[in-house]
């Protein structure tokens, strides 16, 4: 069903919120994306909102991973291998929730979203080494992190930033900005790799997904700019927004219920 002109301004509005979101903390915003396709543009198949916030996600991952790279925060070769595992997940994961129930997939999305809220919680403070390279001797952990990202990132059609930074932080011991940075490369592969998966059914709409990425692209250039003069708040930036994640996950929860 072709998007109706009512649902355009809060497109672009929920776009712009993940641009920024991106921007700011490098993750996250994805992981909002579904629910705001659902529950505030209105897209009433679950799939096609999956499909299509892969695609702008993936694009506005794509810009921000510019600013991280004039800045020096990703570490091109942990970036690739870990993408080049997690695009295998993401294919099989895609393919495995497109023939998933719709409502049952928002259902297990929102449990998943609690549980990266206490891993974010819960990986506060940590420092981690800035000279760390992805190695020979790495790669089988860092392979193994990007294939478990990937298959979760496909199968719920998030791009996955906050499962792919402690992933590359538990698998390389980065430091938190560094894997910020690096997980653009990977949120990026996976997204597309999810929406091309999710297009041959017919799942993305791209007139959503057009005016989702002008937000997006208008949101992250300012969630850069306040994520410069917030940086020595991080820990703060992570309580706050997994508190977001928290409210956004009760609130599918119970419309999720209550649809089933």
């Amino acid at each position: 069903m072709p998007l109706e002109l009512s649902q355009y301004f809060p497109g672009v509005l929920s776009g712009a919120l993940v641009g920024f979101v991106l921007g700011l903390v490098g993750g996250g915003g994805s992981i909002l994306a579904v629910p705001l396709m659902v529950y505030v543009v209105g897209v009433k198949d679950p799939h096609i909102a999956i499909g299509t916030s892969a695609f702008a996600v993936a694009l506005n991952a794509f810009s921000n991973l510019l600013t991280h790279a004039r800045a020096g925060n990703v570490k091109w070769r942990c970036g690739g291998m870990y993408s080049s595992a997690g695009i295998i997940g993401a294919l099989v994961g895609s393919t495995l929730g497109k023939e998933f129930d719709g409502q049952k997939l928002l259902l297990l999305f929102a449990i998943i979203m609690i549980l990266v809220g206490i891993s974010m919680l819960r990986g506060r403070g940590n420092q981690g080494d800035p000279g760390v390279e992805c190695t020979v001797a790495k790669a089988p952990k860092v392979l193994g992190y990007g294939f478990g990202t990937g298959l979760f990132s496909g199968f719920f059609g998030i791009g996955g930033g906050f499962l792919i930074v402690p992933g590359l932080v538990g698998s390389t011991g980065m430091p938190i900005l560094k894997a910020v940075g690096t997980s653009l490369v990977a949120v990026t592969a996976f997204g597309l790799t999810t929406a091309f998966n999710y297009a041959t059914s017919g799942f993305v709409d791209w007139r959503l997904a057009t005016i989702f990425i002008g937000g997006g692209v208008v949101g992250g250039f300012f969630g850069a700019r306040v994520a410069k003069k917030l940086a020595g708040s991080g820990d703060q930036l992570t309580t706050v927004f997994a508190n977001l994640i928290f409210f956004v996950a009760g609130y599918m929860i119970a419309k999720t219920l209550f649809a089933i």
